[in-house]
C-alpha cells in the first residue's frame, strides 16, 4: 500500500510516519509545508528509506497536490495537516480557516478526482480530527460519536468544519472516508508550546510555569503511539462511512498533570535550577484564556467493542517516557520558539 499522509513533519504525523516506514513495508508520501511546528528532523529515521518520499507543499495548494497524486498515485489518504494550537487561532484565526478548512477541501477535491481516474476499490481517506469540535462537557459525561458539534474556539470550529466537508464529501461523492476525533495528544516530538512539553522545558530553565486559571480544566491525555495503533487500527478495520473515538481513558486536571510533571523533575534532575528546591515553586498561574473549555473526556468504546483496539500506555508510564525524553533531547528543543 502508498500512504499519503498530510502533515507527516508534525508531532502526530511524524509518528505515523516513523511506525508506517519502521514497522510496515507500505510506502508514504509525506506532504507537509513545514510551519513552525513542523520539523524534518522528526524524521531522520525515514529518510534513506526507498518507501519514504518527501514533499513540501502546502494542501492549500490544490495543483500541487494534484500533481502529487497524478505521480504518486496513493492507495490512501492520511490526513492529519493542520492549525492546532488554540492560542494562535485566537490572534490568527484566518490561517486556521485556510489550512483547516480550505486545505481539507482541496484534498477532498483532488482525491475525488483521483478516484474517478484510478479502480481502487480498497482506497481510504482517515480524516483525523479533534475532540475539542464537542465544546465543553459538564463534570460527568463523555464525548460519543455523535455527541453534538458545538465548538468554541477560532481552531475548534475550523476542525469541526473540515469534518462536515469530510462528511459532505463521503455522503455526496461517495468517497471512502472514515473520521476519528481524539483527546489531548502527547509524548516524544511535541513541539514545546503545548502544556507538556511546555512544562518540562520551562522547568528545567528555571522559567516560570505559566497555568491558566485556576488549572482545573479537565482533559483526557492519549500517548501519541497509542493514538498512532488507533489510526493504523482505523485504517486497516473501520467501516467506511464511521466515525470512531481515539481517547486514552486518562482524565486529568492541567494543574495535577503540571505537578506530576514537576515531580519527576524532582526526581530526575539533581542539579536544578539556582535558587529552586522543588519545580513546583515555578508553578505561576495566569489570566484564563479566551473561552477556555473547561472539561473534554472521550468515550472510545466503540474502539474497544468493535476494533478491538485501546491504549497500551497509562498516563504515568507514558508522561514517564515523555520527560525522559526531552531530558534526553534537549538539543531537538533548544532551536524551537516557545
Amino acid at each position: 500500500m502508498k500512504v499519503l499522509v498530510t502533515g507527516g513533519a508534525g508531532f502526530i504525523g511524524s509518528a505515523l510516519v516513523r511506525h508506517l516506514i519502521n514497522n510496515t513495508s507500505n510506502h508514504v508520501v509525506n506532504v507537509d509545508k513545514l510551519t513552525y511546528a513542523g520539523c524534518i528532523d522528526n524524521l531522520a529515521s525515514c529518510s534513506l528509506s526507498d518507501r519514504y518520499a518527501f514533499y513540501r507543499k502546502d494542501i492549500c495548494n490544490k495543483d500541487e497536490l494534484q500533481d502529487i497524486f497524478t505521480k504518486e498515485n496513493p492507495n490512501a489518504v492520511i490526513h492529519l495537516a493542520a492549525e492546532s494550537h488554540v492560542d494562535r487561532s485566537i490572534q490568527n484565526p484566518r490561517a486556521f480557516l485556510d489550512t483547516n478548512v480550505i486545505g481539507t477541501y482541496n484534498l477532498l477535491e483532488v482525491t475525488k478526482q483521483h478516484l474517478q481516474q484510478n479502480n481502487q476499490s480498497d482506497f481510504r481517506f482517515i480524516h483525523v480530527s479533534t475532540d475539542e469540535v464537542f465544546g465543553s462537557l459538564a463534570e460527568t459525561g463523555l464525548f460519543s460519536e455523535t455527541s453534538r458539534y458545538k465548538p468554541n474556539s477560532p481552531y475548534s470550529a475550523s476542525k469541526a468544519a473540515s469534518d462536515h466537508l469530510v462528511r459532505a464529501w463521503h455522503k455526496t461523492y461517495d468517497i471512502p472516508i472514515i473520521t476519528t476525533n481524539c483527546s489531548n495528544n502527547y509524548g516524544p516530538y511535541q513541539y514545546p508550546e503545548k502544556l507538556i512539553p511546555l512544562t518540562i522545558m520551562h522547568a528545567i530553565q528555571g522559567k516560570p510555569i505559566p497555568v491558566y486559571g485556576n488549572g482545573l480544566q479537565v482533559r483526557d491525555w492519549l500517548y501519541v503511539d497509542d493514538h498512532v495503533d488507533g489510526i493504523m487500527t482505523v485504517l486497516g478495520h473501520g467501516r467506511v462511512g464511521e466515525t470512531y473515538n481515539i481517547g486514552g481513558f486518562n482524565e486529568q486536571t492541567n494543574i495535577s498533570v503540571v505537578k506530576t510533571i514537576c515531580a519527576l523533575l524532582d526526581t530526575a534532575i539533581e542539579d536544578k535550577p539556582q535558587g529552586i528546591k522543588h519545580f513546583d515553586q515555578l508553578i505561576q498561574h495566569v489570566t484564563d484564556r479566551l473561552g477556555h473549555d473547561t472539561r473534554y473526556a472521550i468515550d472510545a468504546t466503540k474502539m474497544e467493542t468493535e476494533l478491538h483496539w485501546k491504549p497500551a500506555e497509562t498516563f504515568q508510564s507514558g508522561l514517564d517516557k515523555t520527560v525522559q525524553w526531552y531530558l534526553n533531547n534537549l538539543d531537538w528543543v533548544k532551536n524551537k520558539q516557545f
